[in-house]
């Protein structure tokens, strides 16, 4: 006769790691980058197989949503051996600063990469102020008291 042992609390421990794996799953799905580059920032973000028509960039409010979708890539009535490729809505949002040109933002998808472009909007980028100097080179000096 074998013993079992009971444990309240493994039951609790495999709900919550079936809970904490999945979300940390689909984040891998969509690995991003993001980078400066010249004049503009840059956001890479991995989508093999995603289908290009159900691609959605939209910027508002100073807010970056990407969403995408995969579906089933199997034939109809398939019994999967092996089901790691997720399927499904991804969506991912980035809050953009400031000096961003929120309508300016382009998109190109290529190879499984979605490239978002957010150029720095004309306002924030660095110039060189004049200093003003007095005709003739003349200096003023100022004495005190």
């Amino acid at each position: 006769m074998s013993m079992v042992r009971f444990d309240p609390f493994r039951e609790i421990e495999q709900f919550a790691n079936g809970w904490a794996t999945e979300p940390a799953w689909r984040a891998r799905w969509a690995a991003m980058d993001a980078f400066k580059s010249g004049d503009a920032y840059q956001v890479r973000l991995d989508l093999p197989g995603i289908d290009e028509d159900s691609l959605d960039v939209t910027a508002e409010n100073n807010t970056l949503t990407v969403r995408a979708r995969r579906d089933v890539d199997a034939p109809k009535g398939a019994e999967f051996v092996a089901r790691e490729r997720p399927v499904g809505t991804f969506t991912r949002q980035m809050v953009l600063g400031d000096g961003l040109d929120v309508e300016k933002v382009s998109a190109d998808y290529r190879n499984g990469v979605l490239t978002v472009t957010i150029p720095v909007a004309e306002h924030a980028k660095p110039r060189r102020i004049p200093i003003a100097r007095p005709a003739g080179g003349n200096r003023k000096v100022i004495e005190s008291g």
